[in-house]
């Protein structure tokens, strides 16, 4: 049972990386890949953020003594990198593809116009935004969330290592407790590792649900999204009463 016509989905690029610990893995891409191949061919409409973890990390540049504006910058170019792996992925998989980025790079991609995009959508065509807002200071979780809300979507996805929000990060501590829903307001109160404060406030305003899950299990964007099985953590107004 497909829960929502219209998605955005979020992916880091650490999941793009697989088992390397830099760079692009391209047997993780094309699984990846051949998930979203599954979630389109089901009819649902599709458009997807790119994070640049997996080629570097502009706070982790500013610790090597770069300017955080031009170190967020060279981080952008990284989500273009790997845009256009996961879109030749895809389209290889028979999948039309555009990649649209918010920094004008007109021989690699499209430049980011929301109306484009809509129609993109519409004509059945997956759309990657790249290159997160363009403008430094903001992550690409937050770039997912302003995406959404201008795409109208019906669900924010973010497919991530582990299987969903936990109380605790599972990796350190053998105790932690999964938490299957939560509210707007205990996500981003509870402070979890999964996404920042501004990308919370953006869906809650917006009321846009937002599904975490385990990108890397194999299935599970297909399980969720077209049989409808309750896998992840669900953040919505409602929490535990959706």
């Amino acid at each position: 049972m497909i829960r929502y016509k219209r998605i955005l989905l979020k992916l880091s690029g650490e999941v793009l990386a697989g088992n390397e610990k830099f760079g692009l893995d391209f047997d993780a891409v094309r699984r990846i890949g051949s998930e979203v191949a599954a979630v389109y061919n089901a009819g649902i409409e599709l458009s997807m953020v790119v994070g640049g973890g997996n080629m570097l990390r502009g706070r982790d540049m500013e610790k090597l003594g770069i300017e955080r504006v031009q170190a967020d910058y060279m981080g952008m170019l990284g989500t273009v990198i790997n845009a256009l792996g996961l879109q030749e992925v895809l389209e290889k998989l028979g999948v039309p593809t555009r990649v649209q980025t918010s920094i004008e790079m007109r021989e690699l991609a499209e430049p980011y116009i929301r109306r484009r995009a809509l129609r993109h959508m519409e004509k059945g065509r997956v759309v990657i935004f790249a290159a997160g807002t363009g403008s430094p200071y903001f992550s690409t979780d937050t770039t997912a969330a302003l995406r959404a809300a201008e795409m109208n979507v019906d669900c924010m996805v973010k497919g991530t290592k582990v299987d969903g929000i936990y109380d605790k990060n599972p990796t350190s501590h053998q105790d932690a407790r999964f938490l299957p829903f939560l509210t707007y307001d205990e996500a981003a109160l509870g402070r979890f590792e999964v996404m920042d404060s501004a990308a919370f406030s953006l869906c809650m305003e917006n009321r846009i649900p937002i599904l975490v899950l385990n990108i890397q299990k194999q299935g599970a964007l297909v399980a969720a999204l077209v049989k409808g099985e309750r896998i992840g953590t669900i953040v919505s107004e409602e929490g535990a009463a959706s």
